[in-house]
Protein backbone atom coordinates (compact mmCIF):
# COMPACT_ATOMS: atom_id res chain seq x y z
CA UNK A 1 0.00 0.00 0.00
CA UNK A 2 1.07 3.62 -0.64
CA UNK A 3 1.60 6.40 1.87
CA UNK A 4 -1.61 8.45 0.79
CA UNK A 5 -5.05 9.20 1.05
CA UNK A 6 -5.81 5.65 1.85
CA UNK A 7 -6.76 3.49 5.11
CA UNK A 8 -3.96 2.14 7.12
CA UNK A 9 -3.76 -1.72 7.22
CA UNK A 10 -5.13 -3.80 9.95
CA UNK A 11 -4.65 -4.44 13.35
CA UNK A 12 -1.60 -5.50 14.04
CA UNK A 13 -0.38 -7.69 16.72
CA UNK A 14 1.97 -5.72 18.70
CA UNK A 15 5.01 -7.81 21.32
CA UNK A 16 7.68 -5.70 19.70
CA UNK A 17 11.62 -7.56 20.57
CA UNK A 18 13.02 -3.92 20.57
CA UNK A 19 10.35 -1.79 22.71
CA UNK A 20 7.36 -1.86 24.75
CA UNK A 21 5.46 -0.95 22.22
CA UNK A 22 1.17 -1.25 20.85
CA UNK A 23 0.93 -1.13 17.18
CA UNK A 24 -2.57 0.46 16.54
CA UNK A 25 -4.53 0.92 13.23
CA UNK A 26 -5.91 4.46 12.76
CA UNK A 27 -7.63 6.32 9.84
CA UNK A 28 -5.38 9.05 7.68
CA UNK A 29 -6.52 11.90 5.92
CA UNK A 30 -4.17 11.84 3.38
CA UNK A 31 -0.89 13.41 2.73
CA UNK A 32 -0.73 16.85 4.56
CA UNK A 33 0.57 20.11 2.84
CA UNK A 34 3.75 21.09 2.99
CA UNK A 35 4.72 23.85 4.60
CA UNK A 36 6.02 26.93 1.88
CA UNK A 37 9.20 27.57 3.63
CA UNK A 38 9.74 24.11 3.87
CA UNK A 39 11.46 24.31 0.32
CA UNK A 40 14.26 26.19 1.55
CA UNK A 41 15.30 23.11 3.93
CA UNK A 42 14.69 20.43 1.26
CA UNK A 43 17.17 22.19 -0.83
CA UNK A 44 19.69 22.42 2.06
CA UNK A 45 18.98 18.74 2.05
CA UNK A 46 19.78 18.07 -1.11
CA UNK A 47 22.57 20.04 -1.02
CA UNK A 48 24.40 18.52 1.87
CA UNK A 49 23.66 15.23 0.11
CA UNK A 50 25.66 16.66 -3.28
CA UNK A 51 28.58 17.70 -0.90
CA UNK A 52 28.63 14.37 1.03
CA UNK A 53 29.00 12.35 -2.51
CA UNK A 54 31.61 14.60 -4.29
CA UNK A 55 33.44 14.78 -1.37
CA UNK A 56 33.12 12.13 1.51
CA UNK A 57 36.60 10.17 2.02
CA UNK A 58 34.83 7.16 0.80
CA UNK A 59 32.28 6.85 -1.94
CA UNK A 60 29.02 6.65 -0.02
CA UNK A 61 25.82 4.40 -1.09
CA UNK A 62 22.80 6.36 -1.57
CA UNK A 63 20.66 3.91 -0.03
CA UNK A 64 22.78 4.42 2.98
CA UNK A 65 22.26 8.62 3.40
CA UNK A 66 18.61 8.05 2.57
CA UNK A 67 18.37 5.61 5.37
CA UNK A 68 19.91 8.18 7.26
CA UNK A 69 17.90 11.03 6.48
CA UNK A 70 14.80 8.64 7.29
CA UNK A 71 15.62 7.84 10.17
CA UNK A 72 16.77 10.52 11.84
CA UNK A 73 13.65 12.64 10.21
CA UNK A 74 11.49 9.93 12.08
CA UNK A 75 13.77 10.00 15.70
CA UNK A 76 13.34 13.42 16.43
CA UNK A 77 9.76 12.94 16.78
CA UNK A 78 9.04 10.31 19.18
CA UNK A 79 11.51 7.11 20.65
CA UNK A 80 8.22 4.70 18.48
CA UNK A 81 7.98 6.57 15.46
CA UNK A 82 10.38 4.42 13.10
CA UNK A 83 11.12 3.44 9.37
CA UNK A 84 10.94 -0.21 8.58
CA UNK A 85 13.42 -2.04 6.01
CA UNK A 86 15.08 -5.32 5.41
CA UNK A 87 15.51 -7.31 8.61
CA UNK A 88 14.12 -4.15 10.55
CA UNK A 89 10.70 -4.83 8.66
CA UNK A 90 10.71 -8.43 8.52
CA UNK A 91 11.39 -9.23 12.28
CA UNK A 92 8.49 -7.15 13.35
CA UNK A 93 6.17 -8.96 10.33
CA UNK A 94 7.73 -12.36 12.16
CA UNK A 95 6.49 -11.46 15.51
CA UNK A 96 3.04 -10.17 13.96
CA UNK A 97 3.10 -13.87 12.35
CA UNK A 98 3.05 -15.19 15.84
CA UNK A 99 6.43 -16.62 16.87
CA UNK A 100 10.34 -16.13 16.11
CA UNK A 101 13.58 -17.52 17.66
CA UNK A 102 15.44 -15.70 19.76
CA UNK A 103 16.16 -15.13 23.66
CA UNK A 104 12.34 -13.48 24.34
CA UNK A 105 13.87 -10.11 25.02
CA UNK A 106 12.25 -6.72 25.01
CA UNK A 107 15.12 -3.88 25.17
CA UNK A 108 15.71 -0.63 24.84
CA UNK A 109 18.80 1.71 24.01
CA UNK A 110 19.61 3.84 27.60
CA UNK A 111 22.19 6.51 26.93
CA UNK A 112 23.96 3.59 24.35
CA UNK A 113 23.72 0.48 26.06
CA UNK A 114 20.83 -2.00 25.72
CA UNK A 115 18.41 -2.18 28.22
CA UNK A 116 16.40 -4.93 29.11
CA UNK A 117 12.57 -3.55 29.75
CA UNK A 118 11.50 -6.79 30.69
CA UNK A 119 11.94 -10.74 29.14
CA UNK A 120 8.69 -12.41 27.93
CA UNK A 121 7.54 -14.86 30.78
CA UNK A 122 8.41 -18.30 30.10
CA UNK A 123 11.22 -17.06 27.48
CA UNK A 124 14.61 -18.52 27.31
CA UNK A 125 15.71 -15.12 28.81
CA UNK A 126 13.53 -15.43 31.67
CA UNK A 127 14.28 -19.17 32.48
CA UNK A 128 18.04 -17.87 32.21
CA UNK A 129 17.52 -15.44 35.02
CA UNK A 130 17.71 -12.18 33.03
CA UNK A 131 15.68 -9.30 35.28
CA UNK A 132 13.78 -6.07 33.55
CA UNK A 133 16.27 -3.46 34.76
CA UNK A 134 19.16 -5.63 33.60
CA UNK A 135 22.18 -3.87 31.41
CA UNK A 136 23.29 -6.30 28.17
CA UNK A 137 27.06 -5.46 27.93
CA UNK A 138 28.88 -7.64 25.68
CA UNK A 139 26.95 -10.21 23.32
CA UNK A 140 29.40 -13.61 23.13
CA UNK A 141 32.50 -11.50 24.81
CA UNK A 142 31.61 -8.21 21.75
CA UNK A 143 31.09 -5.00 23.55
CA UNK A 144 27.94 -3.08 22.13
CA UNK A 145 27.92 -0.10 23.08
CA UNK A 146 26.68 3.05 21.34
CA UNK A 147 25.83 0.96 18.94
CA UNK A 148 22.24 0.41 16.73
CA UNK A 149 20.23 -1.44 18.52
CA UNK A 150 18.73 -3.45 15.16
CA UNK A 151 22.21 -4.76 15.08
CA UNK A 152 22.74 -5.89 19.40
CA UNK A 153 18.92 -7.50 18.59
CA UNK A 154 19.93 -9.20 15.09
CA UNK A 155 22.63 -10.88 16.91
CA UNK A 156 20.46 -11.95 19.61
CA UNK A 157 18.45 -13.70 17.44
CA UNK A 158 19.49 -17.14 15.51
CA UNK A 159 18.44 -20.68 15.36
CA UNK A 160 16.94 -22.77 17.63
CA UNK A 161 19.26 -24.42 19.83
CA UNK A 162 21.94 -22.23 19.51
CA UNK A 163 23.45 -20.14 22.15
CA UNK A 164 24.83 -16.47 23.10
CA UNK A 165 27.00 -15.67 25.97
CA UNK A 166 25.66 -12.51 27.08
CA UNK A 167 27.64 -10.02 29.77
CA UNK A 168 25.34 -8.42 32.60
CA UNK A 169 25.56 -5.32 34.65
CA UNK A 170 23.30 -5.41 37.23
CA UNK A 171 21.75 -2.06 39.44
CA UNK A 172 22.78 -3.45 43.09
CA UNK A 173 25.58 -6.07 42.32
CA UNK A 174 29.46 -4.52 42.09
CA UNK A 175 30.49 -6.38 39.35
CA UNK A 176 28.86 -8.11 36.14
CA UNK A 177 28.30 -11.89 35.47
CA UNK A 178 27.95 -13.83 32.72
CA UNK A 179 24.86 -15.70 31.78
CA UNK A 180 25.04 -17.72 28.20
CA UNK A 181 21.13 -18.42 27.02
CA UNK A 182 19.99 -20.87 24.72
CA UNK A 183 17.85 -19.39 21.75
CA UNK A 184 14.49 -21.12 20.92
CA UNK A 185 10.85 -20.78 19.41
CA UNK A 186 9.33 -17.67 21.09
CA UNK A 187 5.86 -19.03 21.42
CA UNK A 188 4.69 -17.88 24.03
CA UNK A 189 0.94 -18.37 25.67
CA UNK A 190 -0.40 -15.19 25.95
CA UNK A 191 -2.76 -16.42 28.96
CA UNK A 192 -1.96 -18.43 31.79
CA UNK A 193 -3.93 -19.52 35.18
CA UNK A 194 -3.61 -21.23 38.50
CA UNK A 195 -6.29 -21.84 41.40
CA UNK A 196 -4.41 -20.86 44.41
CA UNK A 197 -5.75 -20.81 47.91
CA UNK A 198 -9.21 -20.59 46.27
CA UNK A 199 -7.92 -16.84 44.44
CA UNK A 200 -7.69 -17.67 40.79
CA UNK A 201 -4.63 -16.30 39.35
CA UNK A 202 -4.30 -15.12 35.63
CA UNK A 203 -1.25 -14.01 33.86
CA UNK A 204 -1.61 -11.77 30.57
CA UNK A 205 2.13 -12.43 28.85
CA UNK A 206 0.80 -9.95 25.51
CA UNK A 207 -2.28 -8.60 24.06
CA UNK A 208 -2.34 -10.84 20.67
CA UNK A 209 -5.49 -11.93 19.43
CA UNK A 210 -8.36 -13.78 21.30
CA UNK A 211 -7.08 -12.63 24.84
CA UNK A 212 -10.31 -11.11 25.98
CA UNK A 213 -11.89 -14.58 25.12
CA UNK A 214 -8.75 -16.62 26.55
CA UNK A 215 -9.33 -15.26 29.87
CA UNK A 216 -12.71 -15.50 29.66
CA UNK A 217 -12.31 -19.03 28.99
CA UNK A 218 -9.49 -19.15 32.45
CA UNK A 219 -12.46 -17.86 34.52
CA UNK A 220 -14.74 -20.67 33.64
CA UNK A 221 -11.83 -23.16 34.40
CA UNK A 222 -11.10 -21.51 37.40
CA UNK A 223 -14.53 -21.68 38.68
CA UNK A 224 -15.30 -25.46 37.99
CA UNK A 225 -11.77 -26.08 39.50
CA UNK A 226 -12.67 -24.39 42.39
CA UNK A 227 -15.96 -26.25 42.77
CA UNK A 228 -14.45 -29.61 42.00
CA UNK A 229 -12.84 -28.84 45.65
CA UNK A 230 -16.11 -28.11 46.85
CA UNK A 231 -15.48 -24.46 47.30
CA UNK A 232 -15.70 -21.48 45.24
CA UNK A 233 -13.42 -18.30 44.26
CA UNK A 234 -12.67 -15.53 46.63
CA UNK A 235 -11.62 -13.34 44.15
CA UNK A 236 -9.24 -13.19 40.74
CA UNK A 237 -5.48 -11.86 40.78
CA UNK A 238 -4.91 -10.15 36.96
CA UNK A 239 -0.98 -10.39 36.53
CA UNK A 240 -0.04 -7.56 34.04
CA UNK A 241 3.63 -7.41 35.34
CA UNK A 242 6.38 -7.26 32.46
CA UNK A 243 3.44 -7.27 29.88
CA UNK A 244 4.76 -5.07 27.25
CA UNK A 245 1.42 -4.36 25.45
CA UNK A 246 -0.07 -5.33 21.99
CA UNK A 247 -3.97 -5.27 20.46
CA UNK A 248 -5.96 -2.19 21.53
CA UNK A 249 -9.25 -4.09 20.89
CA UNK A 250 -7.90 -7.10 23.25
CA UNK A 251 -7.23 -4.41 26.25
CA UNK A 252 -10.91 -3.41 25.53
CA UNK A 253 -12.31 -6.86 25.08
CA UNK A 254 -10.28 -7.89 28.55
CA UNK A 255 -11.37 -4.92 30.64
CA UNK A 256 -14.92 -5.04 29.21
CA UNK A 257 -15.33 -8.93 30.95
CA UNK A 258 -15.11 -6.88 34.18
CA UNK A 259 -17.38 -3.64 33.23
CA UNK A 260 -20.99 -3.52 32.65
CA UNK A 261 -20.87 0.99 32.13
CA UNK A 262 -18.62 3.61 31.35
CA UNK A 263 -16.28 4.37 28.62
CA UNK A 264 -13.15 1.98 28.72
CA UNK A 265 -10.73 4.59 26.78
CA UNK A 266 -10.35 7.05 24.07
CA UNK A 267 -7.80 7.31 21.38
CA UNK A 268 -7.39 11.13 20.32
CA UNK A 269 -5.16 12.33 17.32
CA UNK A 270 -4.72 15.51 15.73
CA UNK A 271 -8.28 15.43 14.19
CA UNK A 272 -11.03 15.26 16.51
CA UNK A 273 -13.65 13.59 13.95
CA UNK A 274 -11.40 10.59 13.69
CA UNK A 275 -10.85 10.81 17.72
CA UNK A 276 -12.78 6.84 18.62
CA UNK A 277 -14.45 6.37 22.18
CA UNK A 278 -14.24 2.42 23.28
CA UNK A 279 -17.04 1.64 25.87
CA UNK A 280 -18.26 -1.12 28.27
CA UNK A 281 -20.40 -3.99 26.70
CA UNK A 282 -19.21 -4.03 23.39
CA UNK A 283 -17.72 -6.84 23.28
CA UNK A 284 -18.97 -8.60 26.86
CA UNK A 285 -22.35 -8.48 28.06
CA UNK A 286 -21.89 -6.81 31.79
CA UNK A 287 -19.51 -8.15 34.48
CA UNK A 288 -18.88 -11.83 33.52
CA UNK A 289 -17.80 -12.54 37.60
CA UNK A 290 -20.76 -10.60 38.73
CA UNK A 291 -18.55 -7.96 40.92
CA UNK A 292 -15.86 -10.43 42.40
CA UNK A 293 -13.29 -8.84 44.00
CA UNK A 294 -10.19 -7.92 41.97
CA UNK A 295 -7.05 -7.32 42.00
CA UNK A 296 -4.65 -6.07 39.04
CA UNK A 297 -0.91 -6.22 39.36
CA UNK A 298 1.26 -4.24 37.54
CA UNK A 299 5.30 -3.13 37.64
CA UNK A 300 7.56 -0.90 35.15
CA UNK A 301 7.23 -3.31 32.56
CA UNK A 302 3.37 -2.98 32.18
CA UNK A 303 2.92 -0.79 28.95
CA UNK A 304 0.69 0.61 26.53
CA UNK A 305 -2.52 -1.82 26.17
CA UNK A 306 -1.69 -3.00 30.08
CA UNK A 307 -1.86 0.38 30.70
CA UNK A 308 -5.38 0.58 29.84
CA UNK A 309 -6.41 -2.30 31.29
CA UNK A 310 -5.06 -0.97 34.81
CA UNK A 311 -6.77 2.40 33.99
CA UNK A 312 -9.63 1.51 33.14
CA UNK A 313 -10.25 -1.10 36.20
CA UNK A 314 -8.73 1.74 38.26
CA UNK A 315 -10.84 4.81 36.92
CA UNK A 316 -14.34 3.25 37.19
CA UNK A 317 -13.50 1.27 40.79
CA UNK A 318 -13.80 -1.98 39.60
CA UNK A 319 -10.55 -3.12 40.76
CA UNK A 320 -7.19 -2.37 43.53
CA UNK A 321 -3.98 -1.91 41.19
CA UNK A 322 -1.26 -2.97 42.97
CA UNK A 323 2.34 -3.47 42.19
CA UNK A 324 4.50 -0.60 40.93
CA UNK A 325 4.30 2.24 38.66
CA UNK A 326 3.76 1.75 35.00
CA UNK A 327 6.22 2.02 32.33
CA UNK A 328 3.95 5.72 31.19
CA UNK A 329 2.91 4.62 27.38
CA UNK A 330 0.42 6.66 26.11
CA UNK A 331 0.76 7.04 22.62
CA UNK A 332 -1.03 4.98 19.77
CA UNK A 333 1.36 3.92 16.70
CA UNK A 334 0.39 3.30 13.08
CA UNK A 335 2.06 0.74 10.78
CA UNK A 336 2.14 2.46 6.99
CA UNK A 337 3.63 0.26 4.42
CA UNK A 338 5.69 1.90 2.07
CA UNK A 339 6.08 -0.86 -0.62
CA UNK A 340 7.49 -4.64 -0.70
CA UNK A 341 10.74 -4.08 1.26
CA UNK A 342 9.73 -0.82 3.84
CA UNK A 343 7.24 0.44 6.31
CA UNK A 344 6.74 3.46 8.50
CA UNK A 345 5.70 2.92 12.31
CA UNK A 346 4.21 6.27 13.10
CA UNK A 347 2.31 7.88 16.60
CA UNK A 348 -0.58 9.03 15.30
CA UNK A 349 -2.69 9.60 18.75
CA UNK A 350 -2.40 9.54 22.54
CA UNK A 351 -5.29 7.19 25.07
CA UNK A 352 -6.67 8.23 27.75
CA UNK A 353 -8.42 6.68 30.63
CA UNK A 354 -12.06 6.99 31.47
CA UNK A 355 -11.42 10.15 33.52
CA UNK A 356 -9.49 11.68 31.02
CA UNK A 357 -6.26 10.90 32.24
CA UNK A 358 -3.18 10.36 30.22
CA UNK A 359 -0.73 7.66 31.39
CA UNK A 360 2.30 9.06 29.25
CA UNK A 361 5.68 10.00 31.03
CA UNK A 362 3.42 9.17 34.22
CA UNK A 363 2.06 5.88 33.71
CA UNK A 364 -0.85 3.92 36.85
CA UNK A 365 0.51 4.81 39.70
CA UNK A 366 -0.73 1.45 41.82
CA UNK A 367 -4.00 1.75 44.54
CA UNK A 368 -1.20 -0.28 46.93
CA UNK A 369 2.33 0.39 46.01
CA UNK A 370 3.86 -3.55 46.86
CA UNK A 371 7.50 -4.01 46.23
CA UNK A 372 8.91 -6.77 44.94
CA UNK A 373 10.76 -8.37 48.27
CA UNK A 374 11.31 -11.81 47.23
CA UNK A 375 14.04 -10.54 44.75
CA UNK A 376 17.18 -9.08 46.53
CA UNK A 377 17.55 -6.97 43.44
CA UNK A 378 14.36 -5.59 42.63
CA UNK A 379 14.84 -2.49 44.47
CA UNK A 380 18.16 -1.70 42.91
CA UNK A 381 16.93 -2.51 39.54
CA UNK A 382 14.17 -0.23 39.90
CA UNK A 383 16.00 2.82 40.76
CA UNK A 384 17.05 2.47 37.28
CA UNK A 385 14.27 0.75 35.22
CA UNK A 386 13.40 2.05 32.22
CA UNK A 387 10.18 4.19 31.86
CA UNK A 388 8.71 5.71 28.90
CA UNK A 389 10.09 8.99 30.60
CA UNK A 390 13.44 8.35 30.25
CA UNK A 391 13.53 7.94 26.70
CA UNK A 392 14.99 10.42 24.50
CA UNK A 393 12.55 12.62 22.55
CA UNK A 394 9.35 11.20 24.38
CA UNK A 395 5.93 12.76 23.89
CA UNK A 396 5.54 15.13 26.71
CA UNK A 397 2.42 15.04 28.83
CA UNK A 398 0.05 17.56 28.32
CA UNK A 399 -0.66 17.42 32.15
CA UNK A 400 2.99 18.19 32.86
CA UNK A 401 4.11 15.47 35.29
CA UNK A 402 6.13 16.78 38.29
CA UNK A 403 9.78 14.69 38.55
CA UNK A 404 9.33 14.52 42.23
CA UNK A 405 6.14 12.74 42.08
CA UNK A 406 7.93 9.99 39.99
CA UNK A 407 11.04 9.87 42.20
CA UNK A 408 8.50 8.83 44.80
CA UNK A 409 8.61 5.35 43.30
CA UNK A 410 12.22 5.13 44.89
CA UNK A 411 10.81 5.85 48.53
CA UNK A 412 10.69 3.13 51.34
CA UNK A 413 7.54 1.81 52.35
CA UNK A 414 7.69 1.37 56.10
CA UNK A 415 4.80 -1.37 56.08
CA UNK A 416 7.43 -3.53 53.88
CA UNK A 417 10.22 -4.54 56.47
CA UNK A 418 10.61 -8.53 55.52
CA UNK A 419 14.15 -9.65 53.75
CA UNK A 420 13.98 -11.78 50.67
CA UNK A 421 15.98 -14.15 52.92
CA UNK A 422 12.99 -14.11 55.60
CA UNK A 423 10.40 -14.55 52.32
CA UNK A 424 12.74 -17.94 51.03
CA UNK A 425 12.76 -19.73 54.26
CA UNK A 426 8.57 -19.08 54.52
CA UNK A 427 8.76 -20.41 50.50
CA UNK A 428 7.18 -17.01 49.01
CA UNK A 429 9.06 -16.37 45.81
CA UNK A 430 6.62 -14.15 44.67
CA UNK A 431 6.07 -11.70 46.95
CA UNK A 432 4.07 -9.19 45.18
CA UNK A 433 1.92 -12.02 44.36
CA UNK A 434 1.46 -13.43 47.40
CA UNK A 435 -0.07 -9.90 48.82
CA UNK A 436 -2.35 -10.28 46.28
CA UNK A 437 -3.81 -13.35 47.27
CA UNK A 438 -3.57 -12.51 51.67
CA UNK A 439 -5.36 -9.67 50.16
CA UNK A 440 -8.21 -11.19 48.97
CA UNK A 441 -8.27 -13.85 51.23
CA UNK A 442 -8.86 -11.80 53.89
CA UNK A 443 -11.72 -9.66 51.74
CA UNK A 444 -13.18 -13.31 52.11
CA UNK A 445 -12.93 -13.57 55.87
CA UNK A 446 -10.31 -15.67 55.34
CA UNK A 447 -6.75 -15.69 57.42
CA UNK A 448 -3.55 -14.80 55.37
CA UNK A 449 -1.22 -16.92 54.38
CA UNK A 450 2.35 -16.00 53.60
CA UNK A 451 2.96 -12.49 53.40
CA UNK A 452 4.90 -10.50 56.50
CA UNK A 453 2.98 -6.83 55.57
CA UNK A 454 -0.64 -6.40 56.51
CA UNK A 455 -2.98 -6.95 53.24
CA UNK A 456 -5.51 -3.80 52.58
CA UNK A 457 -8.41 -3.68 54.51
CA UNK A 458 -10.97 -6.15 53.61
CA UNK A 459 -13.63 -4.92 51.58
CA UNK A 460 -11.46 -2.48 49.38
CA UNK A 461 -10.34 -4.16 46.87
CA UNK A 462 -14.60 -4.73 45.40
CA UNK A 463 -14.52 -1.13 44.58
CA UNK A 464 -17.88 -1.50 42.23
CA UNK A 465 -20.29 1.86 41.74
Amino acid sequence: MKFGPTKFVSLLRATLLVSAVAVLPAATSGLAAVDSNAGREFQKLFTIYELIKANYVDPVDDNKLLKGAIDGMLASLDPHSNYLDGPAKQRLETMIDGNYTGLGLSVVEDDGAVKVVSPFKGSPADKAGIKAGDYITHLDGVLYYERDLDEAVEKMRGPAGTSIKLTIFRPGRTEPFDVTVARGVIELEPVTWELKDDVGVISVNEFSRDVGNFVNKGIADLKMQAARKGTRLDGLVLDLRSNPGGSLDEAVALSDLFLDHGTIVSQRGRIASENQYYRAETVFKGDVVKGMPLVVLVDAGSASASEIVAGALQDLHRAVIMGDRTFGKGSVQSYIPLDKNSAVKLTTARYFTPSGHSVQEGGILPDIKVPQLSDPDARARAERAVRESDLRSHLINEASIDDKELETDKADDPRFKVSAEELKKRGVTDFQLSYAIDTLRRTAGKPALATAATPATPGSVARKD
